[in-house]
């Protein structure tokens, strides 16, 4: 029989460092790389031969342009929400795909750009820029293609790391809405000039096919899902309270919640509709399993909107898309858990820690022994189940965790025949899969919920 741990406990030493993990494939994937091939295949199709440096250079230009317009379509379905992928893939990772993809988009079009205008110079014995001019001007849609382009690489200059670090989520938000209207501007300069749609009309209806489809699963999930579930639901702010410095959880009642068949684990966007607040949706994880018409989160003050969160008033009215994630118990390859949390990253952890079956062990670290949000109700869990519940902070050192393989080998002997729920802070959870690595825990029993969406 396990023991209750309330108190903070010295570590084990720690043990060297080992190599970082990666992220297996999955099936999306391999309908991604699939549509891509589909779009090759479309290209050689609609191409009767390449011939010298003019042909060579336009070809390139066109097979660039059809994948960089297949990756638009792409981009768009990875962030519509929709809740088989969140659930199936997880929304960070779907997230990470998503930026990775941009990287390759903006680079396609760039690319697609340079050839064509550099073949179409050759072919007509002129300069790029005089060709250019030809091109912006002469030919149909092309203006509104060259505005397209131009936002793309706005947006492409302000998702780079670098510029996001000096700017607020919500302004980078919003200003990522500009990759929608360049998708738009550049759609009808793809089937006005793109050799394969002009000669082909299965290629056009296939390719509205693509984007219409696309367009109608993000306008639903998106946008028409939240309305109807917020007028469904009527969620509204029921109470504001502290747990730690910085931190308070938001309790929130509604009509019917039961229908959102919320999964311990899981996270939902938050729009509060009152001034200051009604246009930005965040993701905040329940920090307290879904009952009795009730919902909360609990959340720490790191930008503008979450520091907002403390002076709302009940009454307030909230509009919650989700639930999404994939974070959860379910499909557990053993019987035993450990759960990892970090910060505030024990809001998830929290609903896991109650309702995961078997014998479970909670390590939670913090800064100070005063930032252990939820703790009272974390040893009542522990109590009331029979598990273990250990603390760690930073300050003072001695109580500190260093998150090598032996300490955590130390703490919990049995490691490698544990499923592993970790969720923290970057650095916290780059540290810990390196140490559950050495741990001898296998990639695939590490669950990881990220905050850098």
């Amino acid at each position: 029989m396990t023991t209750t741990r309330h108190d903070i406990r010295r570590p084990a030493p720690p043990a060297p460092r080992a190599a970082a993990w990666r992220v297996p494939s999955s099936w999306p994937q391999v309908l991604i790389y699939a549509g891509a091939a589909a779009v090759l295949l479309l290209w050689w199709h609609g191409t009767r031969s390449v011939t010298g440096l003019d042909g060579w250079l336009t070809e390139a230009g066109r097979v660039t342009g059809l994948l960089a317009g297949y990756g638009c379509a792409v981009l768009l379905a990875l962030m519509a929400r929709i809740p088989a992928l969140e659930r199936g893939v997880g929304t960070d990772r779907l997230a990470r795909w998503h930026a990775m993809g941009g990287r390759y988009t903006v680079s396609l079009i760039c690319a697609h750009v340079l050839f064509i205008i550099w073949g179409y110079a050759v072919t007509s014995h002129t300069d790029v820029v005089h060709q250019t001019t030809s091109i912006v001007f002469d030919y149909p849609e092309m203006l509104k293609g060259t505005l397209g382009f131009l936002l793309f690489i706005g947006v492409g200059i302000t998702s780079a790391r670098a510029a996001r670090r000096r700017m607020r989520y919500e302004t980078w938000h919003y200003l990522h809405f500009a990759t929608y209207l360049a998708i738009f501007l550049a759609f009808g300069h793809q089937l006005a000039n793109g050799a394969q749609f002009v000669s082909s009309p299965l290629a056009r209806a296939a390719w509205y096919t693509l984007y219409i489809g696309v367009a109608v699963v993000l306008a639903w999930f998106r946008f028409l899902m939240p309305l109807v579930r917020g007028l469904r639901h009527d969620l509204r702010v029921a109470a504001v309270r502290p747990e730690a410095p910085g931190v308070v959880s938001v309790y929130m009642t509604g009509r019917h919640l039961e229908e959102l068949r919320v999964q311990p684990g899981q996270f939902f966007r938050w729009r509060f509709l009152t001034r200051g607040l009604w246009w930005a949706a965040n993701p905040y994880s329940l920090s307290e399993t879904a009952r009795g018409g009730r919902l909360r989160i609990t959340v720490k003050e790191a930008g503008d909107h979450s520091r907002a969160l403390a002076r709302l008033r009940p009454g307030t009215r909230v509009w919650a898309e989700g639930p999404y994630g994939g974070f959860t118990g379910a499909r557990p390859h053993h019987e035993r858990a450990l759960l990892l949390a970090g910060g505030v990253g024990i809001t998830p952890l929290r609903t896991l820690f109650e309702t995961l079956p078997g014998d479970v062990v909670l390590i939670y670290l913090a800064r100070r022994p005063e930032d252990l949000a939820l703790r009272g109700e974390l040893d009542a869990i522990a109590a009331a189940r029979g598990s273990r519940v250990l603390y760690f902070v930073d300050e003072p050192a001695g109580y500190s965790l260093p998150l090598h393989g032996r300490a955590l080998r130390g703490l919990v002997p049995d490691i490698r025949h544990r499923d592993v729920y970790l969720c923290g802070p970057p650095g916290m959870t780059d540290a810990a899969f390196r140490a559950l690595k050495q741990a001898g825990v296998r990639r695939r029993h590490i669950r990881n919920e990220s905050f850098e969406f």
